[in-house]
């Protein structure tokens, strides 16, 4: 196991910190950022699937605690990967910093998964950014792949 290896990506956006915090555990609002179907808010102790239609996968995602307004953690994929997000009260806004730890790969494998989660979790830093500052869903996620 990869355990000293992480991936961190970090983005101020100009809004309170419960604006900010509750987007990531609200479906409603990450939907507009994120991924598009959840069968729930993230709750502490609790599991929640997320999905991206347009991609055809889900995934579960199980939250080990949450600290409002400043924490969440949880575990989700496959293989599983804890992901960290924190929350950091600016004088400009709130910073989001988005960790991702507990790789199981090695060589090309690892490269490759630090790689998706470095892209990945900055498109999610960035699609958050333009909706909770201009209200606009910039479809970041649907385009980073698109089929034709």
């Amino acid at each position: 196991m990869s355990s000293n290896i992480y991936v961190e990506a970090q983005m101020l956006i100009r809004k309170p910190i419960e604006d900010v915090f509750e987007a990531f555990i609200n479906p409603e609002v990450t939907t507009n950022f994120w991924f598009t179907k959840s069968t729930g808010k993230l709750e502490e102790g609790k599991a929640a699937t997320w999905e991206w239609e347009m991609y055809g996968v889900k995934t579960n995602v199980i939250v080990h605690q949450i600290v409002k307004h400043q924490l969440i953690k949880t575990v989700w994929g496959e293989p599983s990967t804890n992901v960290d997000y924190e929350f950091k009260e600016m004088e400009k806004g709130t910073l989001v910093v988005i960790k991702s730890y507990g790789f199981s790969q090695e060589g090309e494998d690892l490269l490759k998964i630090i790689n998706d989660n470095t892209g990945g979790f900055t498109t999610v830093l960035d699609g958050c950014k333009a909706y909770l500052e201009h209200g606009i869903n910039l479809k970041l996620i649907e385009d980073k792949f698109p089929s034709k």
